[in-house]
């Protein structure tokens, strides 16, 4: 039987999502408060701005749950197989 290759994210590569994150985002708060526009549009930027963020990790959170959902369904899946093929004999007389 084959064993699912476990992939694992590097510190380097958190890390550098997460700096590449705060760096845009506050690029993008910065932009619009130096907006030359009225408050109103700032205000109205900024709320979609959040938007964006909040939807962002949202879809990131369903990815990875129906990821996760996927892999323990083949793990089970697998471990009825294994359960299956131990317990078979093909020597055996009924």
């Amino acid at each position: 039987m084959t064993q699912p290759v476990k992939t694992t994210t590097t510190t380097a590569f958190y890390v550098q999502s997460v700096i590449s994150f705060a760096l845009s985002l506050g690029a993008l708060a910065v932009a619009i408060a130096y907006l030359p526009v009225t408050a109103w549009v700032r205000a109205f930027l900024a709320l979609g701005l959040m938007y964006v963020v909040t939807s962002a990790f949202t879809l990131a959170k369903c990815v990875r749950d129906r990821h996760e959902e996927e892999s323990v369904v083949s793990r089970v899946d697998q471990a009825r197989l294994d359960k299956l093929l131990a317990e078979h004999d093909p020597f055996r007389v009924d």
